[in-house]
């Protein structure tokens, strides 16, 4: 059964204030969806249509959109503030404490108070699970590997040998942790492996997608620092060091030994080269291609292949449908002719 609010209860428990009819709500729903008993959210002012079509109890937004009939929940920040009361509407629900008996949990291993561990997981010598930490059927956690408290590990997440996980991670269905970093020395004989005998190191806070893959260093470690969020189909290669607070979305790939600032922002399919650095607060385009070091002095935005300020890479994208044009008209000024085809 879903929860009930009154909106002015609702205003109070997500930092918001409220405009309109103190309604009682039951639930959450898209902004299109929504009926008169559900609360919705707008964060784009460019679809106040959308509100003022929509049948919504409340919507929690930044101002009011005026010819809504919608109450409105007010906010600096409505994404975050609607994020707050899903949680309400939603509450997160965990899985009863206790080990399994068709787990394989290692007598050496270190289990905290309050872990649930599920069917099929293993947990091997050495290794350290956190107070109330979560392990869902499948789980891998390799020998010494160390995962802290409040932690959530989906479905088929493998932690290899020696990795640490920090505090309140989440890692999501088949996300591998502390496989190989792809180094190999090439010979007359073919490929000789490098050994990879680092780590993984993961801070506080990180969230990573399903089938994510953060391969160990060659020596040393892999970084991920502290709040950093990584979407689905990422590959994050040895010796990467990687920011706080920074958030990389789905099939971005990162070579190895590159450095990532803080509060960076990485969009889907972008592809960073080995050994460069991106400095703190630059946004990268969907599909950017990294082939150089990006400094924040030169610019915020980048986009293109290779990756260049993103207004320089507006204006060449506008240029481009006019290029056939303007060959044709140069390679007549080279047969002696006007660009209009004239003698």
């Amino acid at each position: 059964m879903e929860n009930e609010f009154r909106l002015s209860d609702l205003a109070a428990r997500i930092g918001a204030s409220l405009n309109g009819e103190d309604a009682v709500v039951t639930g959450v729903a898209p902004i299109e969806e929504a009926g008169p008993g559900q609360v919705t959210f707008l964060s784009n002012p460019k679809y106040a249509r959308f509100a003022r079509e929509s049948k919504a109890g409340a919507i929690v937004a930044k101002s009011r959109v005026e010819g809504s009939r919608a109450s409105f929940l007010l906010s600096e920040n409505p994404y975050f503030a609607f994020a707050c009361l899903v949680e309400l509407f939603h509450p997160p629900v965990r899985p009863p404490a206790g080990i399994s008996p068709a787990a394989a949990v290692h007598p050496g291993a270190r289990m905290g108070k309050g872990v649930s561990v599920a069917p099929f997981v293993v947990v091997e010598e050495e290794a350290t699970v956190g107070d109330r930490t979560v392990l869902f059927p499948g789980v891998f956690v390799g020998k010494g590997a160390s995962v802290g408290e409040d932690c959530l590990l989906y479905p088929n997440v493998v932690l290899y040998h020696g990795v640490r996980v920090g505090s309140r991670v989440i890692l999501h269905a088949g996300c591998v942790v502390g496989s190989d970093g792809f180094g190999f020395a090439p010979s007359r004989e073919g490929f000789r492996k490098i050994p990879q005998v680092g780590t993984v190191e993961i801070g506080d806070d990180v969230e990573i997608g399903a089938n994510t893959t953060v391969d160990r260093a060659a020596l040393g470690a892999t970084r991920i620092g502290r709040g950093t969020k990584i979407d689905n189909l990422v590959q994050v290669a040895h010796n990467v060091v990687i920011g706080s607070d920074t958030a990389i979305a789905a099939q971005a790939g990162i070579s190895g030994s590159v450095k990532i600032g803080n509060r960076v922002m990485i969009g889907g399919q972008a592809g960073i080269a080995g050994h460069l650095e991106v400095e703190d607060g630059i946004m990268l385009g969907a599909k950017t291609g990294v082939a150089g070091t990006l400094k924040s002095s030169e610019a915020r935005v980048w986009s293109g292949t290779p990756a260049i300020p993103h207004p320089l890479w507006l204006r060449l994208s506008a240029l481009l449908p006019s290029l056939p044009e303007l060959f044709r008209r140069v390679k007549k000024l080279e047969e002696g002719k006007n660009p209009k085809g004239e003698e």
